[in-house]
């Protein structure tokens, strides 16, 4: 096996192999453009240290023939005084990983060959320099030596120089800060600084090598989904130097503006510098106006080139380059980082220019980039601390003070206030204070909390879990030493799970005509229908205008809050069937109107409506409460007569008690009344000239004789209305498969059903056994960070069991009723991972809260193109 390839060998054909930087130095070098030569050190040879713990046997042997080849092309030598080969020597991974692994600069330095560089240049100060900066980038990389050493030594020779600056220092000091560096380096490492180059580029390859497996290295590819499997390539390459004078300098350059994807060049530059000076932010730098009045050819030359690598790689390109006394070098290039809203002009505009077809545009733009392009998000030229973390529960940023009361944060809301609603957790019963507020902050939860699916589905940023502790008796939180009180502004960030103090600056990017029109593309593609979980017309209309093809979890549930809470009691504690039959007429009325409503944003499109799922106390006072107020004589009477009735109804496990399905067949008047008024909705809308498609979607499902029996019963109240009516209309009418006996058994439950809802949220707390919010509370953080879990089942669906529960009931329902409608109603709908699964084993739609319906729009068009490409490759 070939362990090293010339950069004159490969091509960017090559990434897995010479990883990305590696791939596109030799194509670079295969188009003549300037490059410094070198070689790389491929990603097969890191797996294999990995898997083994040592070099493959014959790497080294093959390093050392590429760096004898490079000697004798270049006329230098490692270690040769007069003519000395300084190399530098970099991480490549297949996918790019900006800034996480390790890099070594000016290797081959030693205490003979400076005095080589420092003749050849006529420079010595500049040599020192580098041998200096050379032996702290090897210390604290490849021997793992904490900075802080090199660095309080560099403060007192600036101090005793009386210079503020490491370039104003000059040789004599220099020499002392070289002699103290190795010197700490051997104390330190308990051997002298290496000397030979050759032992040098050996340690330098196994610390990049070793970086693959650092800490960011792998938090980067924990957020970004990335294998720890690829392995990062290493390439050493000729250096070249930007800091020996006026006639030097270094940048970055981008073909189009990264930011918003205008096709303009962007270029960064330093005079008479190096690449991590630009890189690291230490001095400002000059714009491509100021370059170009200063190297005019060179300028030129690069512009030049820029057009050439856009035309040529068919998208946007960063480079880095160099000038060395007058002479131009590319020491890298790579698909620019971008933002969101570039990344969609920079795709759209590329299809205007004939370079990329409308497949490819729509391959460039990730699912979550969509997504960001709907959410504010701090403006990132405002600097600002962070002074609590938690779960990223929805996305988008916010301001405004913080109340602890939610019946405070609803009037307050209303009247127009900016509102961060701060609980312990929330509850259907803070629903009132959310809807008005511009953002959540809970200290329990996590990702499917009721704050995180509720944010989701009004579009509010949410930071649940979040490390604070709150005294809501004292309305006030504290974090460590930090103390905010009732009132207090704060910013949530509910992207990145931030909050911070005080009031930070937000922007709200706008997609404009390359949104809508990416879109158009991605419809035209995707076979999944996008349907949206929303509860309120306003929710459907919204979910509407971004492209939502119906409605796939309407919550009945959230219809009873707010100022319908105490209708909803008072039929729960109701003396007698009459008092409770009264009721409910007064709920059907309300219900009627909301389904009206609904019906009409939804007109002519599906609209999922599931009865009543959760358990009835959640609607009441909690148990706790009204115990402590009776004991310590503070309860009303009202209170002491209703604490039998909360607590006959209160449950130890009320995620598996009487709820769903359970709480119609126990109370079939409740059941009875909604789908009455669902019909009610349907003949209303039909008599004002609507297209109404109610389905009537019945929880919690685990045999066929619950669906029967509830069957029965939704038949008759619905053939009853519509015979009112004059009407011959049928029900349509479905289950949720939520519970795992459900899957495994849907051929049976399929019979009476005319369509099947996933819901993979609680599919996955009864598979894996998780609380999903003491889940993300207390230990899933921990496997996922020990690598026990891959991910968090509650984000992205597990295939492997969960995912096997799904495809089986999909197989199983449609042997037994061809004709039956599958989708899924978890948040799994708006993930991108778990839309490609869904459109592998089937599912006729997938839906997700209304502000992630346009990337789950793309993630859809994404996944039938990818299964389309592996259906040609099987042919």
């Amino acid at each position: 096996m070939t362990w090293v390839y010339d950069f004159e060998e490969g091509n960017r054909d090559q990434k897995a192999l010479l990883g990305g930087k590696g791939a596109n130095l030799a194509e670079m070098t295969r188009l003549g453009l300037p490059v410094p030569p070198g070689f790389t050190v491929t990603t097969d040879a890191c797996k294999h240290y990995f898997h083994t713990g040592e070099f493959p046997a014959d790497l080294m042997a093959e390093v050392t023939e590429h760096a004898h080849l490079l000697e004798e092309r270049l006329g230098r030598r490692f270690g040769d005084q007069a003519a000395p080969l300084l190399v530098s020597v970099r991480s490549g991974a297949p996918i790019s990983m900006p800034g996480m692994m390790d890099t070594i600069l000016d290797l081959g330095l030693n205490d003979e060959t400076v005095e080589g560089l420092a003749t050849e240049t006529g420079d010595r100060r500049f040599a020192l320099d580098s041998y200096r900066r050379f032996i702290q980038m090897f210390a604290t990389t490849a021997r793992d030596i904490p900075g802080g050493g090199f660095e309080r030594r560099l403060a007192t020779a600036r101090d005793d120089a009386g210079v503020e600056s490491d370039s104003d220092l000059d040789v004599t000091a220099l020499e002392a800060i070289v002699a103290d560096f190795r010197a700490l380096y051997e104390k330190e490492a308990g051997e002298p600084f290496p000397r030979d180059p050759a032992d040098q580029l050996r340690v330098a390859i196994e610390a990049v090598f070793r970086s693959w497996n650092g800490r960011p290295a792998r938090e980067y590819r924990s957020l970004n989904s990335i294998s720890d499997e690829l392995g990062t390539a290493v390439n050493v390459q000729t250096m070249v130097f930007g800091n020996m004078g006026s006639d030097s300098g270094t940048g970055v350059a981008f073909t189009r503006d990264p930011n918003t994807g205008e096709n303009e060049p962007l270029i960064d530059f330093l005079p008479n510098a190096q690449g991590e000076d630009v890189v690291a932010g230490i001095r400002k730098t000059e714009d491509g106006a100021a370059f170009a009045a200063a190297f005019p050819a060179q300028h030129a030359q690069l512009v030049e080139t820029m057009a050439l690598l856009d035309e040529h790689e068919r998208d946007a390109c960063d480079l880095e380059f160099t000038i060395e006394k007058g002479t131009l070098y590319l020491l890298q290039v790579r698909r620019a980082k971008r933002t969101a809203l570039a990344a969609v002009r920079i795709a759209q505009e590329l299809v205007h220019e004939g370079r990329i077809s409308e497949d490819e545009a729509l391959m460039r733009v990730t699912p979550e980039q969509l997504d960001l392009l709907l959410h504010p998000r701090f403006d990132p030229d405002v600097d600002h601390d962070a002074i609590a973390h938690g779960v990223a529960a929805s996305p988008g940023a916010a301001s405004g003070v913080a109340l602890f009361d939610t019946d405070e944060a609803a009037t307050r809301g209303k009247a127009g206030e900016k509102i961060i609603l701060v609980r312990e957790m929330t509850s259907p019963e803070d629903l009132h204070g959310m809807a008005v507020s511009q953002g959540i902050l809970t200290a329990q939860g996590g990702n499917l909390s009721h704050a995180a699916i509720v944010a989701k589905s009004m579009g509010l940023p949410a930071v649940c879990g979040a490390d604070i502790e709150i005294d809501e008796g004292g309305r006030s939180f504290h974090v460590g030493g930090v103390v905010v009180n009732d009132g207090d502004v704060i910013s949530i960030d509910g992207t990145l799970g931030e909050v911070s103090l005080g009031e930070v600056p937000v922007i709200v990017p706008e997609g404009g005509e390359q949104f809508g029109e990416l879109l158009e593309w991605a419809d035209a593609r995707a076979r999944l229908g996008v349907r949206a979980n929303a509860d309120l017309g306003e929710d459907c209309r919204r979910a509407r205008e971004f492209g939502a093809t119906g409605v796939g979890l309407c919550r009945t549930e959230h219809m009873f809050l707010g100022e319908r809470l105490p209708l909803l009691r008072r039929y729960i504690m109701a003396a007698d069937a009459a008092e409770a039959s009264a009721c409910l007429d007064e709920i059907r009325a309300q219900q009627r109107t909301d389904f009206v409503d609904i019906l009409e944003a939804m007109d002519g499109l599906p609209v999922t409506i599931r009865l009543l799922d959760p358990p009835l106390h959640e609607f009441l006072p909690p148990l706790a409460d009204l115990l402590v107020r009776e004991a310590t004589g503070r309860a009303t009477a009202e209170e002491s007569a209703d604490l039998p009735i909360v607590r006959g109804l209160h449950e130890e496990n009320p995620m598996l008690g009487f709820r769903g399905c359970r709480l119609g067949i126990g109370h079939p008047d409740l059941y009875r009344m909604q789908v009455a008024a669902i019909a009610d909705a349907v003949a209303d809308r039909v008599a004002a000239g609507g297209n109404p498609h109610a389905e009537i979607m019945i929880p919690l499902v685990a045999n066929d004789s619950e669906l029967a029996f509830l069957r029965r019963d939704a038949e008759a109240a619905w053939h009853e209305v519509m015979a009112a009516a004059g009407l011959d209309l049928a029900p349509t009418i479905g289950t949720m498969i939520e519970v795992p006996r459900a899957a495994l058994l849907a051929d049976t439950i399929a019979v009476d059903a005319e369509f099947f809802s996933f819901g993979t949220n609680d599919l996955t707390q009864m598979t894996w056994a998780f609380s999903r919010d003491d889940a993300e509370a207390h230990f899933l953080g921990d496997y996922l960070e020990q690598g026990i879990l891959p991910f968090n089942p509650f984000e992205t669906i597990d295939v492997a069991g969960v995912g096997q529960l799904v495809e089986m009931a999909v197989e199983k329902g449609r042997q037994a009723r061809p004709d039956i409608s599958l989708g899924i109603c978890g948040e799994h709908g708006g993930d991108s991972a778990s839309i490609r699964f869904f459109e592998q084993v089937g599912l006729d739609y997938v839906s997700c809260s209304p502000f992630r319906v346009p990337a789950a729009r793309l993630a859809a068009a994404q996944a039938a193109m990818q299964e389309g490409e592996n259906a040609r490759d099987e042919d």
